[in-house]
């Protein structure tokens, strides 16, 4: 049987469900393990895994053996997995759910599902109520009462939250405890510190001695956004915000603060690649430090390396120092090897607000009001994009409604300048792409636009090949300057198209189109992931806050830190240019 195309994300999806059912299926750890890598090192993957399935070549992807690559064939040609079918067969698809409950690892899982037969989160709770969970070996009413208290958190809030979400909760409990008494350093680690679009728990790392811990324990678990104390320990302290969420306090001796550090920013798999290379130099690297081996290749806490900062620690691993945001085990690694930094793009680098919508279509703010808000945050320009006619449900704008639009820029762009004000607006609009692959207005209304961005905001669920030759199609238009959000995710709440995503890159880069980053924290769309390829291709992108409001400029931010992690430097995102360089961009592309 020929196989069938396969999308990159599909396969890691299928992957990471095999990983997540052996741990609850108690398979050997390491195996698993190799599923959750493999499924990682797809969904980043530059090219179409369709490719290495045809040529037979699978096992040229970093991470992918024999027995995998055979599960991904088979999966090609069938639709389904030997082994993902055994373990879907094992075991109940609501137990998959339990996984999300803080505290109740696969073990306690495997045996509340075993010993008390049930497998939804209802009967979970049921259970812990009249005491069957209370009456389990190694579980007791305690444990019990902190399942009950999860699950009925996570049936009021998800089990994780958005970026900007992560953000907004973390920033008063850092701002508080940087100025409480003993604190000589202080992080944000974990995911939020790498910038991933999703969060878990939110993490902070504080570095002071050992006569400040308790009451620096007390200060956090008394602070006024705490609902509940999850736990507390001497190293670390847990609780739950009002907005449902946990953070995770550590204290650690200011010495041990840079590996702490390090080690609770993760990733894992960059934890992995660095402690390798530490072993690689008879060296231990760990969350307390960096030691020597000993003669039997343990860590020898008596012989401790010096360091003052993570840089220190990289460079005693032969590595310059790696952002954040990077460390993903996505060659960031084998780069630093070799260079000292690399150049990714900075909030401050942005000087226009591109994608923003205003009272014309489902904006809240009129254009001067919003170009107004892009002044007081020292901007340069604003390309304002209200919606197509297509977009009824969003007020998109008839041609009558265009020009009479077009006629305002012009009037808010003189009175500006007769005010002194060195600011520009420019006409733009935010197309729908239709069906067939078409813009929403005839070429001679498309002609008077600055800005065309062509977005897909209808029938997301169509095959990839339809979705795919309708995009090709915008993308050839030579009216369209920009894609938006290409995918039409909402994070946490919808998934995106089926899309070739690097195909759709090589495309927009071969046309002289750019892909925006969608800076709304529900979308952050362009994917990070997909920032390899659009660096191999040389992609142009500008962030855009997709603003519908003037608070909504500020999402900005968010898009910022993806471009990043993306490996986006200043020079591939266009409103890093100033208003006359990107006009120029806009009239002829290859400037």
């Amino acid at each position: 049987m020929s196989p069938m195309p396969v999308t990159n994300d599909e396969v890691a999806d299928r992957l990471r469900e095999i990983y997540q059912l052996m741990q609850l299926a108690g398979e050997n750890r390491f195996r698993a393990i190799a599923f959750d890598r493999a499924a990682q090192t797809i969904e980043t993957l530059n090219d179409d895994i369709n490719d290495y399935i045809e040529n037979d070549s699978l096992t040229d992807i970093k991470g992918i053996g024999n027995s995998i690559a055979e599960d991904i064939r088979s999966y090609a040609e069938t639709g389904t997995i030997e082994v993902l079918e055994d373990l879907r067969s094992r075991i109940p698809a609501g137990v998959i759910k339990w996984l999300d409950i803080s505290g109740l690892g696969p073990k306690n899982i495997v045996k509340i599902h075993n010993q008390l037969g049930i497998s939804e989160l209802d009967e979970l709770k049921e259970a812990c109520e009249d005491g069957r969970v209370a009456s389990l070996d190694g579980l007791g009413e305690k444990s019990a009462q902190k399942i009950l208290k999860s699950i009925e958190w996570m049936q009021q809030f998800d089990e994780r939250c958005r970026l900007d979400e992560a953000t907004e909760i973390a920033r008063p409990l850092y701002t508080f405890l940087k100025e409480l008494d003993g604190v000589e350093a202080i992080e944000i680690a974990g995911s939020l510190r790498r910038s991933k679009e999703t969060i878990g728990d939110v993490d902070i790392l504080i570095g002071a001695s050992e006569e400040h811990i308790p009451p620096l324990f007390d200060a956090f678990v008394n602070h006024e956004l705490v609902v509940e104390v999850l736990g507390r320990g001497d190293t670390k302290s847990s609780i739950r915000t009002r907005d449902g969420r946990q953070v995770d306090l550590r204290i650690v001796k200011p010495a041990e603060f840079p590996a702490a550090l390090m080690y609770f920013t993760g990733s894992k798999e960059h934890n992995v690649v660095l402690r390798q290379r530490a072993r690689q130099r008879g060296l231990s690297l760990n969350e307390y430090g960096l030691f020597e081996l000993d003669e039997e290749g343990n860590t020898n806490f008596e012989a401790p390396i010096d360091y003052a900062s993570e840089a220190d620690i990289y460079q005693k691993l032969d590595l310059h120092f790696i952002p954040a945001e990077l460390r993903e085990d996505r060659g960031e690694a084998d780069f630093f090897e070799e260079y000292e930094t690399m150049d990714l793009v900075a909030e401050e680098d942005i000087r226009g607000v591109v994608h923003a919508h205003s009272t014309w279509s489902d904006g809240k703010f009129s254009i001067r009001a919003m170009a107004e808000g892009c002044m007081e945050r020292g901007y340069e320009y604003l390309a304002l994009t209200d919606h197509s006619r297509t977009a009824a449900y969003a007020g998109g704008l008839s041609v009558d409604e265009i020009k009479r639009q077009w006629d305002e820029i012009d009037q808010l762009n003189e009175e500006l300048s007769a005010e002194g004000k060195d600011f520009r607006i420019f006409k733009g609009i935010e197309s729908d792409i239709l069906s067939d692959g078409s813009l929403d207005y005839e070429d001679e209304i498309l002609e008077g636009f600055d800005l065309v961005i062509a977005s897909v905001h209808s029938s997301l669920g169509l095959p990839q090949e339809k979705m795919m030759e309708r995009f090709r199609r915008a993308i050839e238009n030579p009216y369209t300057h920009m894609v938006g959000h290409p995918t039409g995710r909402l994070l946490l709440k919808r998934n995106g198209s089926r899309l070739d995503m690097n195909r759709l890159i090589e495309l927009a880069a071969e046309h002289h189109t750019a892909i925006e980053i969608n800076a709304n924290p529900w979308r952050l769309d362009l994917d990070w992931r997909h920032g390899d390829k659009a660096k191999e291709v040389d992609l142009l992108s500008s962030i855009n806050p997709d603003a519908h409001s003037i608070e909504g400029i500020d999402y900005i931010q968010y898009g910022v830190r993806i471009a990043r992690k993306g490996k986006f430097d200043k020079g591939r995102i266009l409103n890093t240019r100033s208003a006359d360089q990107f006009a120029a961009w806009l009239k002829d592309r290859s400037a």
